[in-house]
C-alpha cells in the first residue's frame, strides 16, 4: 500500500471487509480492500481494510460500532 495509508481492519472473510469498507465509505471515509489470499488455495491470508492515515481513529471507532 502506498505511504499515508493504514490498515484499520483485517479478516479471512471478504463480506465482512467489503462490510467495513462500505460503512466507512457512508461516513465519507475513502477505504481501500487489499486481499492477500493465496491466489491458488483461497483458505491462506487475509483481506485488509486500509484507510488514510488522518482518518485512522475516526475508521476504528466506526468500526467498533460495528461490533463484528
Amino acid at each position: 500500500m502506498q505511504a499515508g495509508w493504514t490498515c484499520v481492519y483485517t479478516s479471512s472473510y471478504e463480506h465482512l471487509a467489503e462490510l467495513v469498507r462500505v460503512h466507512l465509505a457512508e461516513h465519507d471515509i475513502e477505504a481501500v480492500v487489499m486481499n492477500k489470499k493465496d491466489s491458488s488455495y483461497q483458505n491462506f491470508g487475509q483481506l485488509e481494510v486500509f484507510v488514510p492515515e488522518e482518518d485512522k481513529n475516526t475508521a476504528e471507532a466506526l468500526i467498533l460500532s460495528l461490533a463484528l
